[in-house]
Order: C-alpha cells, then sequence, then structure tokens
C-alpha cells in the first residue's frame, strides 16, 4: 500500500490560506503609501527613501512594541480591527517623545491557524492607524505555527521607524528646576494593566466580555478595547517648546516620568490636579488595589505628560486649546534624586 504523502497542510500550514490573507491585505497597505516608498507589498524587504531636505543632522528614531494581554479582550469580543490601532499609536508615541515623526511600520502576526478574515481585519485596524499618524505600513510578516498558539488566538507586534534633527531632540537634557508637567487625558487603559483589569472584571466580578457595567455605561469589552490614543496631531506643532515628553504606559506616572529626567530632578505630581476616570476608580474599589499599585499599573486619565518651561506653558496650551485637546497642569520639576513625588 502506497504510503500518503503529506503536505504542509497536514502538518497545520495552510498556504492558499496566507494566499488569500495577502490578496485582503493588499488594499489596506496601499493606502499607507507615503511619497517615500519604493516597494510594494510582496517584496523580501520594503524600501524606504527619506526626504532629508531641511535636516541639518537627520537622526532615525527606532521603537518596538506589543500589545500586551489586551488581544484577550479581542478573542473573547470577535473584534480585531482596534489592536492594530492602539499598536501603531503605541508605537508613534514611543518616537514622539523624542521628537521623531513617524517614516513607516513593519508588523509581525503570529497565529496556530490562519484565519484571512481575521488578519485583514488586524491589518486594516494597522493601516488606519498609520494613514491617521501619515506613516507607511511598508511590510510586514504572518507567521502561521500550529501548536504554539491556542485556537484563535494570535499575538501582534509592530516595529516603527521616524526621524528628527538631532538639535531638536528630546533627551531631557534641557529640563530644569521649574518645569511645569502639562498632563494630556487618555482615552482608557490605552495598552497597559490589562492583566490586572481582566483579573478584576473576570475574576473578581465574575462578568464577560459583553455585560454591561452600569457604573461605566459601556459593556467589558467596550471598556478593555478602547483605543490608545495617539499623540502626534496633538503636538507635532509645538515640540519645539517642550523640554521633554513621556509616554505613560506599563509603569504609569510612577516609572515613566523619572525616564526623562535628568539627575538632580524629581517630578512633583498633584493628584488632585485632575479628575480620575470612573473607569479607574471603579478598577480600585471593586479589586481592592491600593492606590499607589494603581498609580502604578495604570495611566489613571494621563496618557501623555509635556514638559515645558513656566514661560512656554502658556503657548503651549493655547496650541492645544486651538485643536481642542484637553490638558492640565499636573505638577512640575522639583529639585530631588528622581522618581514621582505625590502630593
Amino acid at each position: 500500500m502506497e504510503k500518503k504523502r503529506l503536505t504542509y497542510r497536514d502538518a497545520g500550514v495552510d498556504i492558499d490560506a496566507q494566499s488569500e490573507a495577502l490578496r485582503r491585505i493588499k488594499d489596506f497597505v496601499k493606502g499607507t503609501r507615503t511619497p517615500g516608498v519604493l516597494a510594494d507589498l510582496g517584496s523580501f524587504g520594503g524600501l524606504f527613501r527619506p526626504q532629508l531636505d531641511g535636516f541639518d543632522e537627520a537622526v532615525l528614531v527606532a521603537s518596538a512594541d506589543g500589545v500586551g494581554t489586551k488581544l484577550k479582550a479581542a478573542f473573547l469580543s470577535g473584534v480585531h480591527d482596534t489592536v492594530g490601532r492602539d499598536l501603531v499609536n503605541h508605537c508613534v508615541n514611543d518616537i514622539l517623545v523624542q521628537g521623531a515623526k513617524p517614516l513607516f511600520f513593519l508588523d509581525y502576526i503570529a497565529t496556530g491557524r490562519l484565519d484571512p478574515r481575521v488578519l485583514a481585519s488586524i491589518v486594516e485596524g494597522l493601516a488606519n492607524g498609520c494613514r491617521e499618524n501619515g506613516c507607511a505600513l511598508l511590510g510586514g510578516e504572518t507567521a502561521e505555527m500550529p501548536g504554539f498558539y491556542a485556537h484563535g488566538e494570535y499575538d501582534v507586534a509592530g516595529f516603527i521607524v521616524g526621524i528628527v534633527d538631532r538639535p531638536r531632540l528630546l533627551d531631557g537634557s534641557a529640563v530644569r528646576h521649574g518645569d511645569l508637567l502639562v498632563g494630556l487625558p487618555s482615552s482608557g487603559m490605552h495598552t497597559n494593566g490589562f492583566s490586572l483589569a481582566r483579573k478584576i472584571f473576570f475574576d473578581v466580578e465574575g462578568l464577560g466580555i459583553d455585560d454591561r457595567v452600569d457604573e461605566l455605561g459601556e459593556t467589558v469589552g467596550q471598556i478593555l478595547l478602547a483605543e490608545h490614543k495617539s499623540y502626534l496631531p496633538a503636538l507635532s506643532g509645538v515640540i519645539d517648546r517642550l523640554h521633554a515628553l513621556a509616554h505613560i504606559t506599563g509603569g504609569g506616572l510612577t516609572d515613566n516620568l523619572p525616564r526623562v529626567l535628568p539627575a538632580g530632578c524629581t517630578a512633583r505630581v498633584d493628584r488632585g490636579r485632575w479628575e480620575i476616570p470612573k473607569l479607574f476608580d471603579y478598577m480600585a474599589h471593586r479589586g481592592g488595589v491600593a492606590e499607589d499599585e494603581m498609580f502604578r499599573t495604570f495611566n489613571m486619565g494621563i496618557g501623555m505628560v509635556a514638559i515645558v518651561s513656566p514661560d512656554q506653558a502658556g503657548a503651549l496650551e493655547s496650541h492645544l486649546d486651538a485643536l481642542g485637546e484637553r490638558h492640565v497642569r499636573i505638577g512640575s520639576v522639583v529639585p530631588g534624586e528622581g522618581g514621582v513625588l505625590y502630593a
């Protein structure tokens, strides 16, 4: 009896599904093209020619990140077109804090069994995020890894490259005692703290993804999938007036503000200067989470902090007002040995 001839599909990898997925996403990627893109999707490597006019000393700024366990909410809800935008916006913010504007973005998506519809939904979110931030979705990789991921699950990571003129690089060296901390509101948890949030909503409260939380006026899924905000539109026109920026991600204000402070400087944050969103009060109360733990796990309603000299604060705030962007002075820079001093 002739032995059965095995195929890659028998081992769990469907090349035809990959081809179908590529067909579905081509138009999304094409919609992000910028003048610097020199190759179409499908090449072994993406080609990008940066425009360097106006730069005295161009510096490339690169970053990589993921969405973390926020993906669990996407799996449970069946909503996959928001996590891509989350990822792009997170990466854009991470290079924005150094004064850089994005040039292009790459993605990596890995799954146990490829579903072309799910992949297309993820990439649609990535493409929307790239287009909204003015950067090209230059390429990526989709890995089908049977037996490695549970059915219906995937992981997604992003890689971004931006550019800044070296004299305009934000590295925190300009920060001085007396500088003001201007906070820009978040749009929810963004992409951090989801392991604790899921424990509170699902384990402690016993809620399902589609259950409504009356105190918050939304379902658990809507709360957990609220999109990570990009601060590029609000801040790109005023970067030159700033001394530093801090993206408030994992570690909250407690761990992220010190990352942009020079030696001898401490961030003094007045917790009473802004109204903590109800979401965080709800999780603190229902989960019995201490205030210090909340401030080190979640952004607590502040997604980005601009550090600016007192004589430039008015110009920054006028700029934000003109764009309809909310903001609040949450503290100042004081002498100290680093860290955050809460008042």
